[in-house]
C-alpha cells in the first residue's frame, strides 16, 4: 500500500517532525507485522531518524548542515543557486526503513521521523510504503 502526504515547509531549511503522520498511514493501514518506507521524492529535500525529545537537536543538525554546506560557494555553478540544498539531501538521504510490529513502528524511545527540507518553503510530498507480511 502506498500513501501520499503532503508537507507544507516554512523556511528555506527546516526539519518537519513527520512520526505522527506515518503512524497515522500505519494505523489506517491497519497492519500488524511488516515494514514502512519512507521516501521524498525530491532532490533538495530528505528524511532521517533522530532523537525527537528535544527540540534543541532540529536547530543543531540544520546549523551544522550550514556550517558544513553554506549557501553560496564561489565554485558552484548550478544555475538555480541551490547547490547546498542538493548537497546536504546527498548526505541525509531520499528514505528510511522502518519495521513495523504488533502493529507500530519499530522507534527507539527518543526516535522521531524527520522531514528536512533545503531549498523552501515549498510544498513537499512524502511517499509511505506500507507491507505486511505473508
Amino acid at each position: 500500500m502506498l500513501i501520499t502526504e503532503s508537507i507544507a515547509t516554512h523556511e528555506r531549511n527546516e526539519i518537519i517532525d513527520i512520526t505522527p503522520i506515518v503512524r497515522r498511514a500505519l494505523r489506517n493501514a491497519a497492519i500488524q507485522e511488516g515494514l514502512c518506507v519512507v521516501y521524498i521524492p525530491h532532490t533538495t529535500a530528505g528524511v532521517s531518524i533522530n532523537e525527537n525529545a528535544d527540540p534543541d537537536v532540529k536547530h543543531d543538525v540544520t546549523e551544522k548542515l550550514a556550517a558544513l554546506i553554506p549557501h553560496r560557494e564561489a565554485y558552484y555553478q548550478h544555475g538555480e543557486g541551490n547547490s547546498d540544498s542538493h548537497l546536504k539531501t546527498m548526505l541525509v538521504g531520499p528514505s528510511v526503513s522502518l519495521i513495523v510490529t504488533g502493529g507500530t513502528l519499530l522507534l527507539g524511545q527518543w526516535q522521531g521521523i524527520y522531514f528536512c527540507e533545503f531549498d523552501g518553503p515549498r510544498r513537499r510530498t512524502v511517499q509511505i510504503k506500507l507491507m505486511a507480511d505473508r
